[in-house]
C-alpha cells in the first residue's frame, strides 16, 4: 500500500510564507489591512520575538498551530494598541532613543559662565 505524503506542519508552512498576509491566512487570524500595511515587518519581528520564547518539543500539531496563532494575535494586538515607533522592535529605533538619552540636555554657550 502506498501512503500519501503527510501535509506539511504549520511550522514548515510558516517558514515558507512570503508575506505578512500569508502568516495571517495560514493561522486564520483576522486583521485590518491598514494596520498591516503600516506595521507588517514590525508585527512579524514581534511574533519572532515571542516565537524565540516558545518550546515546541513534544507538542502535537494542533497545539503548535494554536500557540503560533496566539503569538501572531498578540503581535498584531501590540500594533493595534500603539505605533511601531512606540513599540521599537527594531534596533535602529531603540538606538535612536538611546542616543537621545545619552545626549543629555542642550545648554547654549550663552548660559555658561
Amino acid at each position: 500500500m502506498i501512503s500519501s505524503p503527510t501535509p506539511a506542519g504549520i511550522l514548515d508552512r510558516l517558514s515558507k510564507a512570503s508575506s505578512a498576509e500569508d502568516f495571517f491566512s495560514l493561522l486564520g487570524v483576522d486583521y485590518d489591512p491598514k494596520i498591516v500595511n503600516v506595521a507588517r515587518l514590525h508585527i512579524l519581528k514581534r511574533m519572532g520575538q515571542y516565537f524565540t520564547e516558545e518550546q515546541f518539543t513534544g507538542a502535537e500539531e494542533p497545539e503548535i498551530r494554536a500557540r503560533c496563532k496566539a503569538m501572531l494575535e498578540q503581535a498584531y494586538a501590540d500594533f493595534v494598541a500603539s505605533s511601531p515607533i512606540d513599540q521599537r522592535v527594531f534596533k535602529v529605533l531603540k538606538d535612536a532613543v538611546a542616543d537621545r538619552k545619552k545626549a543629555g540636555a542642550f545648554v547654549p554657550s550663552s548660559e555658561l559662565k
